[in-house]
């Protein structure tokens, strides 16, 4: 058996290989990400950016190659295993909310805490609290039909961030909305992600949002590109907040 990955390693993947339905999508991926860190992973569309989110974050079996999370190992996990680990350790954001129809906003923010075994009325509060920091607590009250998109994805991005992950996986999260929405969201979501020291993993076909990052890599065609030069942080003006 490989050792375990560096402990200030997060997550760590060697030597991923992942192919949908007989086409490659991932072949050798070599990844570290630091506790803490924002790490934008860049690449344009059919890179094999969502599929490595998807690894990643264990909604996706590997076909080959390695997994941790905090030095345990996710690619011997069972399906139950890793979808117990999605609901308690990681939180996702993607291009589109899939926000539950029938629930208003805040009992959709809520949903998470409560599968995790919070009671009601400290999961009522906390999605209140995520629903103010993200500017939607307007639409507390509120089913996904009756939102705009750009409110309905900022909710999505609460429902993400309301259990405190150790982990959270953004697979384009803004690709849906107009360039000041866009700047809007990115920026509460970096900012939050670091203001509860989370790790954020951040997937994103457009490069200029990648700014907001500590580190990026490109992926082309399934494998890691170049290494590409670190932002410091305080440099772009999306990570204000630090």
């Amino acid at each position: 058996m490989s050792a375990a990955p560096p402990d200030n390693d997060v997550l760590w993947a060697r030597g991923i290989v992942k192919s949908h339905h007989g086409t490659p999508a991932l072949r050798g991926v070599t990844i570290g990400v630091r506790t803490g860190e924002v790490l934008a992973i860049t690449g344009p569309r059919g890179s094999g950016k969502s599929t490595l989110l998807g690894c990643l974050s264990a909604l996706l079996p590997v076909d080959d190659g390695e997994i941790w999370f905090n030095s345990s190992p996710v690619h011997t996990l069972t399906r139950t295993g890793r979808e117990r680990l999605r609901r308690d350790r990681f939180g996702f954001v993607g291009s589109e909310p899939h926000l539950v129809p029938e629930l208003t906003a805040r009992e959709n923010v809520a949903l998470p805490l409560l599968l995790a075994g919070a009671g009601h009325k400290a999961a009522r509060n906390s999605a209140a609290e995520w629903l103010e920091r993200l500017d939607v607590a307007d639409c507390a009250t509120l089913r996904p039909g009756e939102l705009v998109q750009s409110q309905r994805q900022r909710i999505a991005v609460a429902r993400a961030l309301a259990p405190l992950p150790s982990v959270v996986f953004a697979d384009d999260p803004t690709a849906p909305l107009h360039r000041e929405a866009k700047d809007q969201l990115l920026r509460i979501l970096v900012t939050a992600a670091r203001s509860h020291q989370l790790t954020l993993v951040l997937a994103t076909h457009e490069p200029e949002l990648a700014n907001v990052a500590d580190r990026t890599l490109a992926l082309v065609d399934g494998r890691l590109a170049a290494p590409v030069a670190s932002v410091p942080r305080g440099v772009s003006p999306v990570s204000a907040g630090r």
